[in-house]
């Protein structure tokens, strides 16, 4: 399939340079490098944020119905924010 894309200047002169280098056709250098782009997506695992939960009956009963601003303010109570 033919397709036309915008290279930045400096990336161009780069990706010719390496194929120059290398005796590839500029063509190899950006479908390998899609290639690899792709193939990295397909295989990173799914970030997973480990389990950091502690043991304990949840909120205390005066935090329990609070909005975040109430909480917030508990917080900071006596700091001189």
């Amino acid at each position: 399939m033919k397709t036309t894309i915008e290279l930045a200047d400096d990336l161009a002169v780069d990706a010719k340079r390496f194929a120059a280098r290398h005796g590839v056709t500029l063509r190899s250098v950006i479908e390998e490098g899609i290639r690899m782009k792709l193939r990295t997506e397909r295989t990173r695992a799914a970030f997973r944020l480990r389990d950091a939960a502690v043991d304990g009956s949840g909120l205390q009963p005066e935090f329990r119905d609070a909005d975040w601003p109430a909480v917030r303010e508990a917080i900071y109570e006596g700091r001189g924010a």
